[in-house]
């Protein structure tokens, strides 16, 4: 959480509102066996999908500290991702999995939008209105603006559909892992009690959800030059997980990372290194933990748009 912005120069900013601050959780309530296991599942992988800190003594309770509008403007920060990170010189519906890529990417960017507008009508329901320097404060607005068809990013929701679908569909191949980690007791009884019904969910069984990941598996290696370019997925994939470090509002930069690292996880399960995926059994904990955190994330993302449809 305390990584310094590698990436663009920087005034320090404070956050608009005292909700951008988070605050570790006491250590006696982190269960020690997680300690445990984190201590000795940290393995380096150079030229893996992600990055992730490594494990300290501070522990952070997205419940307690949830996603929510908090006025900062991550904008710098999105247009670096979209100019810099993602691929140039690919249209939407180009056959390579580089335009899936920035599809995606632009999925991920749609889901923190509808955080975003979420956040700003729990505001206004809450009463506790906004500061003088907050500009959003009118959430149909921000849903034209940000997500709807005639908005600034036409495609959003599709984008926002296209990289749920590939979520969920590395959900799925996960699911035997996570539910031997269910039996074995690596995931406590009460989690284990909440995930086992979203791994027997038959939307996980749709071939229709899977169409993205097939649409992304085939273009991964339809030929030698797209399976011998895909470290280029996995190094700029990295770097978007690093980028977050330039996020100056504490509670958005840490669900920016999770958020990040549940794309990235997605990414190894369903591409691995040469196209045709990863091992599940080789990802860590803290990867799959982001992986089912940022589908839940997604999914409260499409039942805000749904909203706004209406």
């Amino acid at each position: 959480m305390l990584g310094s912005c590698e990436y663009l120069p920087q005034e320090l900013k404070e956050c608009y509102s005292e909700t951008c601050e988070i605050y570790p959780i006491d250590e006696d309530d982190v269960p020690d066996y997680i300690q445990t296991v984190d201590a000795h599942d940290h393995d380096f992988e150079i030229d893996g999908w992600g990055r992730w800190d490594m494990p300290t003594e501070d522990y952070y309770d997205t419940l307690q500290f949830p996603e929510d509008y908090t006025g900062y403007d991550g904008s710098e920060v999105w247009r670096f991702i979209h100019d810099r990170i993602c691929f140039e010189g690919y249209e939407y519906d180009d056959d390579h999995w580089k335009a899936d890529y920035n599809k995606a990417v632009s999925g991920l960017h749609s889901m923190i939008s509808t955080q975003i507008i979420r956040g700003i009508k729990t505001r206004i329901e809450s009463g506790e209105g906004f500061s003088d320097e907050e500009v959003w404060t009118d959430p149909e607005q921000e849903f034209r603006r940000r997500l709807s068809p005639d908005g600034e990013t036409s495609l959003a929701i599709e984008n926002l559909y296209f990289c749920y679908m590939l979520c969920l569909t590395a959900a799925s191949k996960a699911r035997d892992r996570l539910l031997g980690d269910c039996s074995t007791g690596k995931i406590d009884a009460e989690t284990a009690a909440e995930l086992k019904p979203i791994l027997e969910s038959s939307l996980l069984e749709n071939p229709l959800v899977e169409v993205a990941s097939q649409k992304l598996h085939d273009h991964a290696v339809k030929d030698f030059d797209s399976k011998g370019a895909l470290w280029e997925a996995r190094m700029r994939t990295r770097e978007l997980c690093r980028i977050m470090n330039c996020v100056q509002c504490n509670k958005c930069r840490f669900h920016g990372k999770i958020g990040t690292m549940g794309f990235s996880t997605a990414m190894q399960i369903l591409v691995g290194n040469f196209g045709e995926g990863g091992d599940t059994f080789r990802v860590h904990r803290v990867e799959l933990a982001a992986l089912m955190t940022t589908l839940h994330k997604f999914a409260r993302a499409v039942e805000t748009c749904q909203e706004y449809l209406k």
